[in-house]
């Protein structure tokens, strides 16, 4: 493990115990009473151990790299959203996505997400110029938040682009803070009280990231993520374009074979909290 470090602590690798990455149970044994200082939690400290523990999302996991790096205390600018749609969505991987929920910072890093180009892209909600209430943030200021519903009861979460009614659905989290929390509001609703997730299983999925951070219609439609108080995007971790996966967009075989063929997904290669991987594409 090379060292893990902020502007609060550093902790040199020849100073850990021994072990493998992240799937050595000794080496998390040993090192949970390890207080770490750090400006990016609510409560000012994290347990090393529930570091270690985040580093089992495949070997690309974001959370180490993140720890590594001391310049993300800065949320997402004007500059950042005001991209086109495609280069947005490619942008996006790696960086933090933070929900504030009564005092409570719930976040996950990006690791999967999609185009929906406008006018033109027959599976877009904005197909056609179409403009209705519920598709509204879609032609609103970059960086605005789309959510809607689905089946009634599900949502998905969605970043408004540069262009007029296009967006960049976010599918796919790297679970962080608050991961007790994610797990209580993810299995809510669940018939059975002995049910029990993996970490990797939190967010792995549109409406699953959206009840894990509690991310509703109700609260976090038409939200500007620039200037939100309670929604808003931070600096993650920049992953490089040789680690970026492009493929089919999931679920939108009814749109025609030419726009459900067409590479509008992106996800980061080796991460385990990615939703679904399309092999031969």
């Amino acid at each position: 493990m090379s060292a893990i470090q902020n502007k609060y602590f550093l902790i040199k690798s020849s100073e850990m115990p021994k072990g493998k990455k992240g799937s050595d149970k000794n080496l998390k044994s040993e090192i949970k009473n390890t207080v770490v200082h750090s400006p990016y939690f609510d409560n000012r400290k994290v347990e090393l151990d529930s570091t270690v523990r985040q580093l089992c999302f495949g070997r690309n996991s974001l959370t180490s790299k993140f720890l590594q790096d001391c310049s993300h205390v800065n949320r997402k600018n004007e500059n950042f959203y005001n991209q086109e749609c495609l280069k947005l969505a490619k942008a996006l991987l790696g960086q933090l996505v933070v929900h504030l929920v009564e005092g409570k910072r719930l976040s996950g890093f990006i690791v999967e997400t999609e185009c929906y180009l406008g006018s033109n892209d027959v599976a877009s909600h904005s197909h056609n110029g179409k403009r209705t209430p519920r598709n509204e943030p879609m032609f609103m200021p970059a960086g605005t938040s789309y959510v809607y519903s689905i089946y009634g009861m599900y949502h998905c979460f969605n970043i408004s682009s540069k262009e007029d009614g296009s967006c960049v659905l976010i599918r796919a989290l790297e679970p962080y803070e608050n991961q007790d929390k994610m797990m209580t509001n993810r299995l809510k609703g669940f018939k059975s009280t002995s049910k029990q997730l993996k970490g990797k299983e939190l967010c792995n999925g549109p409406s699953k990231l959206c009840r894990s951070l509690n991310i509703t219609k109700e609260a976090c439609n038409k939200v500007n993520m620039i200037t939100s108080d309670i929604f808003w995007l931070e600096n993650g971790v920049d992953v490089p374009e040789e680690e970026i996966v492009v493929s089919k967009r999931i679920g939108i075989e009814s749109a025609g074979e030419e726009w459900a063929s067409k590479l509008l997904r992106f996800y980061i290669i080796d991460n385990t909290c990615v939703s679904e991987i399309i092999i031969g594409i």
